[in-house]
């Protein structure tokens, strides 16, 4: 009699799978939690994802309280799953303290994300921007900078609604959405975003550092939205002028700035 031929218990299948890096400029678990608040304020921003701590601009620190700077970033949703970088010192204290160690991603050793200053009101001069980095910053998809122009960019078309939790990455091309994306979810593209239907969720453009990147909506409503690493977000409401209108994100002249502004498609 013939046995039935059964799946095997456990199988092995190549995977990429997002992860956000964080990177760290201090260790003190107080210092992190100002910073995270100030960029998330109470929200649960990252609805569960994962996060890689990377530790090469935290100095020179040989331990840190792991336990509590994991539970920093658990309030706004992200779960560290391990680190990177910095010295074995410090890589052999978050092991003990069950953090995994991951080599480092050459591709990743671009200038870290900074969040754009709050749109000023016309009547009122921009805020020149910080010149001290920021005390962490995420990364939302790493890349080699400064990589050959591979000539007219490719388009991926999305025309199925992004739900919570769900993430599209145009790698090396623009992207073209045509239906919505609700809240928790999030568009990556290399290029360009181009976004016809309402912006809920999360839209990063140039994930590669293009400046000339753009992004399109519209209907602007999102949670975050960033060019080249600069980022924005909308905890507190998006604007009245820009809430549920057509909209154009672009960076500023100064490269530090974003601008958001209104489109007519008239």
């Amino acid at each position: 009699m013939k046995k039935s031929k059964q799946a095997p218990l456990i199988e092995f299948k190549g995977s990429t799978a997002p992860v956000i890096v964080v990177t760290l400029r201090s260790l003190e678990p107080e210092a992190l939690h100002s910073a995270a608040q100030e960029i998330f304020g109470d929200s649960h921003f990252f609805d569960g994802d994962a996060g890689l701590l990377e530790l090469a601009h935290a100095g020179e620190q040989e331990r840190a309280d792991w336990d509590t700077i994991c539970q920093c970033f658990a309030r706004h949703g992200l779960k560290v799953i391990g680190v990177r970088g910095g010295n074995p010192a410090l890589q052999a204290s978050a092991q003990a303290a069950g953090l995994p160690v991951f080599p480092v991603d050459e591709r990743s050793q671009r200038p870290a994300p900074q969040a754009a200053p709050s749109q000023a009101a016309p009547s009122q001069a921009a805020p020149e921007p910080d010149p001290t980095p920021p005390q962490l910053a995420a990364e939302a998809a790493p890349a080699a900078p400064g990589a050959p122009d591979p000539g007219p960019r490719r388009t991926l078309i999305v025309d199925r609604p992004l739900r919570s939790g769900q993430q599209v990455y145009a790698r090396g091309c623009d992207l073209v959405v045509l239906a919505a994306v609700n809240p928790g979810a999030e568009v990556i593209a290399d290029g360009n975003i181009h976004i016809y239907a309402p912006l809920r969720g999360r839209a990063l453009a140039g994930a590669t550092g293009d400046s000339k990147a753009r992004i399109f909506t519209t209907r602007f409503e999102a949670e975050l939205v960033s060019v080249a690493g600069v980022y924005r977000t909308f905890e507190t409401g998006v604007p009245d002028h820009l809430a549920a209108q057509p909209v154009q994100v672009k960076l500023g002249a100064d490269a530090s700035s974003l601008l958001l502004e209104p489109l007519k498609l008239d």
